[in-house]
């Protein structure tokens, strides 16, 4: 394993219920509670998706390219052309995308009964 993939494996191995297995077009695939968050080819493409609000400003921003094969859905692609100059920001881009597939806090008792417009009895 490259020092590149084993650096960004490490890292996103260490976050809270992340797991790695074998994409199924090669590579390597990062899931989050089943879900995937984007999957590295070797050493030099990962690829993530996103919303396509967000796919959009990354594009836009110049961070990412569209995706090599999908351009036109939320999946973008960030080619590794820098080697390990590259792993922040690889990292950073899974770190997005693990915060949007964490699962959202449970509202408390008042905050339920604020959505379904009921009071609460103290």
């Amino acid at each position: 394993m490259s020092n590149i993939l084993e650096s960004i494996q490490k890292e996103i191995l260490s976050w809270p219920f992340v797991t790695a297995k074998t994409h199924k077009f090669g590579g390597t695939e990062f899931r989050l509670n089943k879900r995937e968050m984007g999957h590295i080819h070797g050493e030099r493409l990962v690829d993530l998706p996103f919303p396509m609000k967000i796919r959009n400003e990354l594009v836009s921003s110049g961070r990412v390219s569209p995706h090599h094969v999908l351009p036109q859905s939320g999946w973008v692609s960030y080619w590794i052309n820098n080697g390990e100059k590259d792993v922040p920001e690889v990292l950073e881009l899974f770190r997005m995308r693990y915060e949007q597939l964490q699962p959202r806090s449970q509202p408390t008792q008042e905050e339920s009964a604020v959505m379904l417009n009921v009071s609460v009895d103290q």
